[in-house]
């Protein structure tokens, strides 16, 4: 089944500070695209990450890579 309609979700991280952002990651596969917005602003902009670069961002936070300390 394919759902155009981004589902929403914030990070479980987030300590509902207000400062997040929230992704759409359920049309990765549909439309190859990450929908990401400001979590403030739900009807604000969205911007579309491709799929692909959104993969590696978090595969670079994971492995540390953004790391400032």
């Amino acid at each position: 089944m394919k759902t155009d309609t981004p589902e929403w979700f914030k990070s479980s991280y987030s300590n509902n500070g207000g400062d997040c952002v929230e992704v759409a990651a359920n049309l990765a596969a549909s439309r190859g695209i990450v929908p990401v917005r400001d979590s403030k602003s739900v009807d604000g902009p969205v911007l579309p990450v491709p799929a692909a670069a959104f993969t590696a961002f978090v595969a670079g936070v994971q492995a540390g890579g953004f790391d400032t300390v």
